[in-house]
């Protein structure tokens, strides 16, 4: 297929120098092995309430796939991008999986943002054996020998968030609003949330939590009564999983009604530079997000990757996020491990990505370890008015995932 907003295999391949080691660009123009193609599948949704964070998403894979071929693909076959549209319907994203699988036969698929939607596709790839990569940030209680999940478990950001707004540096917050979209994820992560929250002496009243559906419009009253909940006597702050374009009226009610970070601080897992890039981010300044990864983040990798998209894309308007870092670094790390196979065959495939390592234009090396999840630092920005994040806090090393959460009392046993 025809990609868009493509770049010639000289500018990608400039754009990619030092990217590292095995991939390091060819000095002559690629000529592929006879053989098919190697099919990536992009399970993304570009329309309905989700399309405003997962399109993005696919321009990575694009991008990735082109950087790949610019290089002379991988096992000297070329790569050839497989697109659906699941439209950000639940059901739907299950029925394209299979398209994908059964019918396209891809070789590996990129693809899930809503934990509803990875719930989704799940017995899908069991049932084929499929891989599917998984790039975002999610509640954990899920391993699956068919994905590798290249965002953060709740670990690598939920409680290390909820830490800081507790310390000295976040305010000291003695009371929490749980602000969600009413689905898995953040029903799972503001239960484990509210577990760790009583665990440091911060009791169920002092705790709200409120839940709204995807594309929710109408915030006044919900913002209205987190204001109310802060004005009882205790450093409030908000801790938002609220997911989608849902974000945009949110955040504009906040704004409205004049909450500023001095006051109420709302920190967001959700919320990067692609959603801020609709919003008018004046009233937000101070206002945080909690990632691993920020496009202020400063150093050679975060720059070649930079300039990487910036080539693809030609749109210095659109920016990089967390997600797009988590599946660029999947991606590198299934071309490692497809190399290291010799085959695209799941089963050796999977074998091969235990222990692959990639320094990621965050700044940390990551690897992929057995539980099929990557250690990760962590990171906490301020939202400045140009909508980028000045980056306030971030772990020493990139950390391990905890995907059993042991503030869930049943994970006692499985934790691993």
């Amino acid at each position: 297929m025809t990609i868009g907003n493509g770049m010639s295999r000289r500018a990608l391949g400039r754009a990619a120098l030092g990217l590292g080691g095995a991939l390091a660009l060819p000095a002559i123009r690629p000529s592929f092995a006879q053989g098919a193609p190697i099919k990536v599948g992009v399970l993304h949704s570009l329309s309905g309430t989700m399309a405003i964070s997962e399109t993005a998403l696919r321009d990575t894979v694009l991008m990735m796939v082109e950087w790949a071929n610019a290089q002379g693909g991988v096992l000297g076959r070329r790569l050839e991008p497989v697109v659906v549209d699941p439209a950000s319907n639940w059901p739907l994203f299950a029925e394209k999986a299979r398209e994908l699988l059964a019918v396209s036969k891809v070789d590996v698929t990129f693809g899930c943002w809503t934990s509803v939607s990875r719930k989704s596709v799940l017995p899908v790839f069991e049932e084929l054996n499929g891989l599917l990569f998984y790039p975002v940030q999610y509640e954990g209680e899920e391993q699956s020998r068919n994905v590798f999940y290249t965002g953060a478990a709740p670990n690598q950001q939920a409680i290390p968030a909820v830490e800081y707004l507790m310390g000295k540096d976040g305010g000291e917050a003695k009371r929490i609003a749980l602000l969600g979209t009413d689905y898995v994820y953040p029903r799972t992560t503001n239960r484990i949330l509210r577990a760790y929250l009583n665990s440091k002496g911060i009791g169920d009243a002092d705790i709200m939590e409120e839940y709204t559906p995807f594309g929710h419009s109408d915030w006044q009253g919900i913002v209205s009564r987190v204001k109310r909940f802060a004005g009882e006597g205790k450093r409030t702050a908000i801790v938002s999983t609220i997911n989608g374009d849902a974000n945009v009226p949110f955040y504009r009610e906040l704004g409205n009604q004049g909450i500023k970070a001095e006051d109420i601080p709302c920190v967001a897992f959700s919320v990067g530079e692609e959603e801020l890039a609709g919003i008018d981010t004046k009233p937000l300044v101070g206002h945080l997000a909690a990632w691993n990864y920020f496009m202020s983040v400063p150093g050679k990798p975060n720059d070649d990757f930079k300039a990487m998209w910036r080539a693809y894309i030609k749109n210095d308007k659109r920016v990089t996020n967390d997600p797009m870092e988590a599946t660029y670094t999947g991606f590198r790390m299934w071309l490692q491990a497809v190399q290291k196979a010799g085959t695209t065959q799941v089963d050796q495939v999977r074998e091969a990505m235990y222990g692959q390592k990639v320094m990621a234009p965050c700044g940390y090396e990551e690897e992929m370890r057995r539980n099929h999840h990557l250690t990760k630092p962590v990171m906490i920005g301020e939202v400045q008015e140009n909508g980028q994040f000045n980056i306030v806090y971030k772990t020493p090393t990139a950390i391990a995932a905890e995907n059993w959460s042991p503030f869930i009392p049943e994970n006692a046993s499985r934790r691993g």
